[in-house]
């Protein structure tokens, strides 16, 4: 017997939605007082950049590690 991919269900996939990620960042910066410029003058990366993670688009790991050393926030409050 085997198991075909046929039987996988990618949209079940053990990820979390970036919804869910965007919400943490939005709130976390909140929580501290930041603007998206403050948050992008301090992590390095670009509002623009910021602005697309808010907005639920695909976080790259890399960015969301920095910013949670901006915000202070251990980067599984991403997770």
């Amino acid at each position: 017997m085997s198991i075909t991919p046929n039987n996988l269900d990618s949209s079940k996939a053990s990820t979390v939605p970036h919804q869910e990620i965007a919400d943490a960042v939005r709130q976390s910066r909140e929580a501290i007082g930041y603007t998206i410029g403050d948050l992008s003058e301090t992590c390095g990366l670009t509002s623009e950049e910021i602005v697309e993670i808010e907005a639920g688009a695909e976080a790259d790991p890399a960015k969301l590690r920095r910013i949670a050393a901006a915000l202070q926030v251990p980067p599984s409050t991403f997770s």
